[in-house]
């Protein structure tokens, strides 16, 4: 009898002490909605970069995040970026550009896609309601391509040329947030520097509100992102293309 009441104690204990750990486990799930403008050039490696006009488009980002209380174990983002634009440009007469084996002349367009997924790795060094601050280090994984059009015989035909990206860069990672106790109101600041890519950041600084729930809490957010992609010999590609504009999202806490 007093093996089983010993027995039945210690299994409680295990069921309380997971129980307890589970609840220290935290998920966020958000997304953005991002109006940006679109700016840049791009050419393939050893031709002069062409400059497009591209026309403002709307973007959009994802995200989950998973934070736990086990030491030296950092916590868990990942972000999916989707970043295309369109845009246009008309080469000097006697010109040319050329990309991807292709020759370009004339009146040309473009298919910018810079979408990519963000893994981050990160610890949280303060998190209270006043300040917050995580610090990590991010993979930014590109699965985009560079792509020129070009209408013929007064648009009957047509080529083109593709120039995939899937490579990743290196980042630097940092997250910050100063609230006003009481009001639900912070300010906050994302940044990515990259390490291996030095000109390449994606950041972004904005004001929230945290709404507290029984089960779950939600933060609405407005703000700035701006992306810079400034690379040379990427995947055969030298550019240096912007995407910058406001945004606003909502994130749910578990």
């Amino acid at each position: 009898m007093k093996k089983t009441l010993v027995a039945c104690a210690l299994l409680a204990s295990l069921v309380g002490t997971s129980a307890q750990a589970a609840s220290l486990i935290g998920f966020k799930v958000g997304g953005d909605y991002w109006q940006a403008d679109t700016s840049g050039t791009f050419a393939g490696n050893g031709q002069p970069q062409q400059d497009f006009d591209y026309s403002s488009s709307s973007q959009g980002s994802l995200w989950v995040a998973i934070e736990h209380p086990i030491p030296l174990l950092p916590n868990v983002k990942i972000r999916e970026n989707r970043l295309d634009a369109s845009g246009n440009a008309t080469l000097a007469s006697g010109t040319l550009m050329s990309f991807g084996g292709t020759d370009f002349r004339d009146n040309i367009s473009t298919n910018s896609d810079l979408s990519n997924t963000d893994f981050i790795l990160y610890y949280e060094l303060l998190d209270n309601d006043l300040v917050a601050l995580d610090l990590g280090a991010a993979y930014k994984k590109m699965h985009g391509s560079y792509r020129v059009n070009q209408r013929l015989n007064n648009g009957m035909d047509s080529h083109n040329s593709e120039i995939e990206l899937d490579s990743g860069i290196v980042m630097a990672y940092a997250d910050a947030q100063v609230g006003i106790p009481g009001f639900g109101l912070y300010g906050f600041a994302d940044v990515m520097l990259g390490i291996d890519e030095s000109s390449v950041y994606d950041y972004s600084v904005g004001l929230g509100w945290q709404f507290d729930g029984i089960a779950l809490d939600t933060k609405m957010r407005v703000g700035y992102r701006d992306f810079n992609f400034d690379v040379n010999d990427f995947d055969g590609v030298t550019a240096n293309t912007q995407f910058k504009g406001y945004f606003a999202g909502v994130e749910l806490v578990f």
